[in-house]
Parts: structure tokens; C-alpha cells; sequence
């Protein structure tokens, strides 16, 4: 079972944070490949539009490489790893501040 997607914000942009931190953690390594679209969008139980937004949006940002044929693969250029490494970071340190912001 997994966890309910946030309604204030785009599903596509909600499955690509869910994938990135899967890479952080080390669940999905460098070069390895993505579960189709079809697998991943019975995981969510999103459609598979969806997904395929998802992932060319991840493209997009360099953490994964579509080869033609073979399927999507996380990439393996150490330096778009790190970037998202550190983006990440950033997000939840904002989130964080935000938040004990909010209990003051």
C-alpha cells in the first residue's frame, strides 16, 4: 500500500520526489532501470499518463536517461546525482524551517 498523494500538488511532480528519494536511499542505483510505466503506474495506482509524464520530467531534470528499446535507467553521471542530492536537502531544510515557523 502506498501513501495517498497531497491534492495542493501536481501527482507527476508527487511520484517524481517519491522515485528521486528511492535514489537517494539507494533503492534504485546509478544505471539501474526503472519499472515500466505500466508496472509503476499499477504501483501508485495512477495512469499510466501519468507516469510517462512523470518520468520524461525526470529526464528533464537529468536523473534518468530513456534508452530507446531497453527501457528508463537512473543515470550515472555522479554530478546529476549530486545536484539532486542537494536540492533535496535544500527542499526539506525549507520545509522544516517552514514548519517550525509555523509553531511559533
Amino acid at each position: 500500500m502506498t501513501q495517498p498523494f497531497d491534492t495542493s500538488k501536481p501527482i507527476y511532480r508527487q511520484l517524481a520526489d517519491r522515485l528521486y528519494w528511492k535514489i537517494l536511499r539507494n533503492e534504485l542505483s546509478a544505471g539501474d532501470k526503472l519499472p515500466s510505466v505500466r508496472d509503476t503506474a499499477i504501483e501508485f495506482g495512477l495512469n499510466p499518463n501519468t507516469v510517462s509524464r512523470t518520468y520524461s520530467e525526470m529526464e528533464r531534470d537529468g536523473v534518468v536517461e530513456t534508452k530507446r528499446g531497453q527501457g528508463t535507467f537512473v543515470t550515472q553521471s555522479e554530478e546529476a546525482l549530486t545536484e539532486l542530492r542537494e536540492r533535496l536537502k535544500d527542499t526539506q531544510i525549507r520545509q522544516f524551517v517552514k514548519e517550525m515557523e509555523a509553531m511559533l
